[in-house]
């Protein structure tokens, strides 16, 4: 035996839901998931929105907190050095692309702009868990080997409990999406049904 299993990856289990989730929604804006937009034309991507709909509206109902954000800048000026021309359009302030999804907008939640792939990088969003009293956060959004992944990382370095619903994330190809889980999954975060993460934050079960 060999590889990332004879090396302990993944060995210890699930971490497991701590005392307070918040639900994390990374990027699930226009430019994503509107098919009027070179990026928002991923099958993979719009049926995370769907399922990822069905669980806020199970968060709210139990007064989980919810944090939101878009990507976007003030001009090309504040951007980093991206390879994707994509990003070079439709995602400036005042841009239609750097609005939510209908599905995911609601205006009881905790929205920012964001300025690079974490939520967590250079937003007010710690300061917002930290008030809320949150130790266990539910990662969604796109794209799962970009933004998504980064964020997974960042909520894992501030030492939250870290849970994925694998159909709340999506991305351009569904290999990307996969192998990604999967290299987080054995390292930084639980990665879980749907069904499991509703069941959790509707206060049936409580791991820790």
């Amino acid at each position: 035996m060999n590889g990332f299993s004879a090396a302990g990856y993944g060995d210890k289990g699930n971490i497991g839901f701590g005392r307070q989730p918040a639900v994390l929604v990374v990027d699930f804006q226009r430019s994503f998931t509107d098919s009027a937009y070179p990026m928002g034309r991923s099958g993979h991507v719009d049926q995370a929105v769907e399922n990822t709909a069905r669980l806020l509206k199970v968060a709210r109902a139990n007064e989980v907190p919810v944090a939101t954000c878009s990507v976007g800048w003030n001009s090309p000026r504040d951007m980093a050095y991206w390879k994707v021309s994509s990003v070079y359009k439709d995602m400036f302030y005042g841009d239609a692309g750097m609005e939510l999804d209908p599905r995911i907008a609601d205006p009881s939640d905790f929205h920012f702009v964001k300025g690079a792939p974490s939520i967590f990088f250079g937003t007010p969003l710690q300061t917002f868990l930290t008030r809320q009293g949150v130790d266990t956060v539910i990662v969604t959004g796109c794209t799962t080997s970009g933004c998504v992944r980064a964020s997974i990382v960042d909520a894992f370095s501030y030492g939250y409990r870290v849970m994925v619903p694998e159909t709340c994330c999506g991305d351009q190809e569904i290999g990307a999406h996969q192998a990604n889980l999967a290299d987080v999954g054995r390292r930084y975060a639980d990665i879980l049904d749907l069904e499991e993460v509703i069941q959790a934050i509707s206060g049936k079960h409580k791991d820790a």
